[in-house]
């Protein structure tokens, strides 16, 4: 059991930044979109951010030690969350901030395991620890937390029911999905799968298994594959399905996929708002219980 949590929150958001096709968003929220980080954008039942739930799904999870990775630009974090860079107190939460750096040749940052890396060559205790690491886009339920942060498995990751997921068969369709063997363990992620593919690699419960991004990670034994991901020849990014494939085909049966079958709400453009603002009103209370 580990206590540590790090979210990705240093992406563009180029997504979020594109025009809406709705005209229910209004001019505070399309605002928001244009210039705050994703899970920064007031969608909660008090106008609070998305980053709200999630942290409050994490500490009901039992999780500690948040480390929210940022760019350079991610100030406004710091005034939702706590000013200083490390061990700020928020809700009984102990809140860090690592900083993923551009290098100087690029414009944008350089992918998920390029945030990971910084954070873990930043804050070098998770070095010797093991911890969850999620999107910040993503509202993770307590029990796919909890699911992670109790696992005895050294390395593995949610694999969610496909038929679970509440969104357009497009998108849906669109997700990376998994191939395990007869014992959960993964042996590759399939991206933009055909239709053939997704029958072929059903599990053993007939269900087609995708990755949301939530894995439980070993700080000593992901680092060299951390260090050394090489760059995705399509994306020109450094992205964690990479390091986690290579850690695979170097040790076979090194990431345990948990089945867990539920809905992820996630914010990714602006459509998506009015989608989590009704969701949230659904399922959570007018103010967090802390």
């Amino acid at each position: 059991m580990h206590n540590n949590l790090v979210i990705l929150a240093g992406g563009m958001s180029s997504r979020m930044k594109k025009p809406s096709t709705s005209k229910s968003i209004n001019e505070q929220e399309t605002s928001q979109a244009n210039n705050r980080s994703k899970s920064l954008i007031s969608v909660g039942n008090s106008g609070r951010p998305l980053m709200d739930y999630l942290l409050f799904n994490a500490k009901k999870a039992g999780y500690k030690n948040i480390y929210i990775v940022i760019n350079e630009k991610g100030g406004l974090f710091k005034e939702f969350y706590g000013e200083k860079s490390k061990n700020n107190n928020f809700n009984g939460l102990n809140i860090s901030f690592p900083i993923q750096y551009i290098p100087k040749e690029r414009v944008k940052p350089f992918g998920t395991a390029d945030a990971v890396f910084q954070a873990v060559e930043q804050f070098t205790e998770l070095l010797s620890q093991q911890f969850t690491v999620c999107n910040s886009d993503n509202l993770y339920s307590e029990k796919s937390l909890k699911t992670l942060r109790e696992t005895k498995i050294s390395n593995a990751l949610v694999s969610f029911d496909r038929d679970a997921l509440e969104f357009s068969l497009e998108k849906i369709y669109s997700f990376a999905i998994m191939n395990l063997d007869e014992n959960n363990y993964l042996k590759n992620i399939i991206e933009k799968p055909t239709l053939e593919e997704a029958e072929a690699y059903k599990d053993e419960k007939g269900k087609i298994r995708v990755s949301m991004n939530i894995f439980k990670m070993d700080g000593k034994m992901i680092y060299p594959y951390l260090k050394n991901c090489p760059i995705h020849p399509k994306r020109n990014e450094k992205e964690l399905p990479t390091v986690v494939l290579n850690f695979v085909a170097d040790y076979p049966q090194a990431f345990l996929a948990i089945p867990l079958s539920e809905h992820v709400p996630d914010l990714t453009a602006k459509d998506d708002i009015i989608i989590i603002k009704e969701y949230l009103k659904q399922h959570y209370p007018e103010r967090l219980n802390w």
